[in-house]
């Protein structure tokens, strides 16, 4: 499937996860601070910029070379990994869906050079999974303008320094059939009436920015308006459908981080007068590792696939993210065990790897939405 621009933009995203990441990314994570130098490297590489059209600023690419960037990062670091996809699939890709050409020419280029970040207002902190009826965020039109009140939870790149715009699902009215309407808005940084709270204290992705945000009377311009009204929920379905197949190359990029780092302690590590990896039980470990990897690689590969050529592939994104966040989770644990002691050490890539798995089965639909949107691609009742 990979052609030899993907195959060209894989290896140099691997080397510069290597040279630039790895050496640093350790000290930002203990600190819990975001690593601007790095994300404008990102930036300066293009790739920020992989699916955007050149017309915007961006690189001409296509989804999937934003996933094989994302694999490739994870293996080093989520952190950075995550905001790079939150960045693209939930910041730049519903504006390039959905935009007006306006709104295109205006956030797009900046975007896609990595100068400013976008972000993806949908979880409300009493909606989770249960997005439609948890939403209480209200838009109302008055003299020309959304007046928007309400708040949002758990919103990546929503506070950084460089954050541009937000899209907010709000509640604009009713529908015939007496259903909620929900329209999506762009609401840029620094708006009066928008506010954003202190970061997060996070188990893991401890070098990303994740807040809540409020807004209280907080006025946009009525072109502001993302795509029709009354179809936001559908395109942050359309959204989400996208960013699960993102979210699985990540999380298949951790899980063979966990493999990486394997071979190589236990290549150094000695115990009972030899190198631990001569161990059968080590081998083993190690083998299930990557077999995990493969698999889930195999998955996120089909669904990007079908994705790229206009095929439904809503039932092969869940599945993919299903078993991708399951191998991230199972290999880190793993790679935690074979490296004892020191793997419960931040210091230890392997340390950061176990924090950073478990978001990856909640986070973009939690595992127990992916087998029920399974269930129901098959024919099963809802």
């Amino acid at each position: 499937m990979l052609n030899d621009e993907h195959v060209e933009l894989r290896k140099s995203v691997e080397e510069f996860a290597r040279e630039v990441v790895a050496p640093v990314i350790g000290d930002y994570y203990e600190r819990c601070e975001f690593p601007y130098d790095i994300v404008r490297k990102m930036g300066a590489m293009g790739l920020f910029g992989l699916p955007i059209p050149e017309e915007y600023g961006g690189m001409g690419g296509d989804y999937f070379a934003l996933c094989l960037a994302l694999e490739e990062l994870a293996r080093v670091d989520s952190s950075v990994a995550i905001t790079l996809e939150a960045a693209v699939s939930l910041g730049e890709m519903p504006i390039l869906r959905f935009g007006t050409d306006a709104q295109k020419q205006r956030w797009l280029p900046k975007m896609a050079a990595g100068e400013i970040l976008g972000a993806f207002g949908l979880t409300e902190p009493g909606g989770g999974s249960d997005v439609p009826g948890g939403m209480r965020t209200t838009a109302v039109l008055d003299g020309g303008e959304w007046v928007i009140n309400g708040s949002k939870a758990f919103i990546t790149n929503s506070g950084t320094d460089i954050t541009g715009v937000v899209g907010v699902a709000a509640i604009t009215g009713r529908r015939e059939d007496g259903k909620q309407e929900i329209s999506t808005i762009l609401v840029p940084s620094g708006t009066p009436g928008f506010t954003v709270s202190k970061k997060y204290s996070k188990v893991g992705w401890s070098a990303s920015d994740t807040r809540e945000l409020s807004f209280t009377d907080c006025r946009v311009p009525e072109e502001n308006l993302l795509g029709e009204r009354g179809r936001g929920y559908a395109q942050f379905l359309r959204t989400l459908d996208e960013g699960r197949v993102a979210i699985a190359a990540l999380s298949v990029g951790l899980a063979q981080g966990c493999v990486d780092e394997s071979l190589r302690y236990v290549g150094e590590r000695r115990a009972f007068g030899r190198e631990i990896g001569r161990y059968q039980a080590i081998q083993f470990k190690i083998a299930d590792m990557e077999a995990r990897a493969h698999t889930a690689r195999l998955a996120y590969y089909h669904a990007a696939e079908r994705m790229l050529a206009g095929l439904p592939f809503k039932k092969e994104a869940a599945i993919a993210k299903l078993v991708s966040s399951n191998a991230a989770m199972d290999n880190s644990r793993d790679a935690t065990q074979i490296f004892g002691g020191y793997g419960f050490m931040n210091e230890f890539p392997v340390g950061r790897f176990y924090r950073d798995a478990k978001i990856l089965e909640i986070g973009e639909g939690t595992s127990e939405v992916q087998r029920m949107l399974i269930a129901r691609e098959l024919g099963l009742p809802a």
